[in-house]
């Protein structure tokens, strides 16, 4: 699968928002000013379709995805009962990346994605080398063993990051104990601009 792999914190200074881990500091520093030679000067006002585009942009650059994946997941959602918006981002919650993510087993979901493709995950026992597979309630995710003594993963499991309650975590095993709840969910995305976005 496709992933982007151009000059990243600019991303973040687009949204506004750092979507990766390190672009905190980048933010602070430049504040709300956006990329290119044209970003000091006032922006205009911003139109209701304009809204809708970043919403889905950040949502796709946040999760590590580009157009045509995201565009699968909202066909996806919307063949499914109840709020479509809902349904997208119990879809990309749901990703094998975003999940080992969640776990605390890396610092972003870059790195996640990069230990999935390298064969370094376990699904119910199993190697698996695919970033986007849908994790279902009761699975188990491991980290192969060869991984015990890597610094980075010791760095990310030492951090005191928030488990999510959908989630359990013990050493290097983790459980999805259930499918998470829209408050146990990507905050910053508006999904609702993501719906009406694509339903023009």
């Amino acid at each position: 699968m496709a992933r982007y792999i151009g000059p990243k914190r600019r991303l973040s200074r687009r949204e506004g928002l750092a979507l990766f881990g390190k672009d905190a500091k980048i933010l602070e520093r430049k504040g709300a000013i956006p990329p290119g030679q044209h970003g000091l000067r006032t922006r205009r006002r911003v139109s209701e379709y304009g809204l809708q585009l970043r919403e889905k942009q950040k949502a796709k650059r946040m999760f590590g995805i580009l157009e045509k994946q995201f565009k699968k997941y909202f066909n996806e959602a919307s063949r499914f009962r109840g709020s479509t918006g809902l349904k997208i981002l119990e879809l990309l919650e749901s990703r094998l990346d975003n999940i080992v993510y969640r776990l605390g087993f890396t610092q972003s979901r870059m790195q996640a994605r990069q230990l999935i493709s390298h064969g370094h995950i376990r699904l119910d026992g199993k190697k698996i080398n695919i970033p986007s597979h849908h994790v279902k309630e009761g699975q188990t995710i491991a980290l192969s063993e060869k991984l015990s003594d890597n610094t980075q993963i010791k760095k990310a499991l030492s951090d005191n990051q928030t488990l999510p309650e959908w989630l359990k975590r013990e050493a290097t095993l983790g459980k999805v104990l259930r499918m998470p709840e829209r408050s146990e969910m990507e905050q910053s995305i508006d999904e609702q601009l993501i719906v009406e976005y694509y339903s023009r």
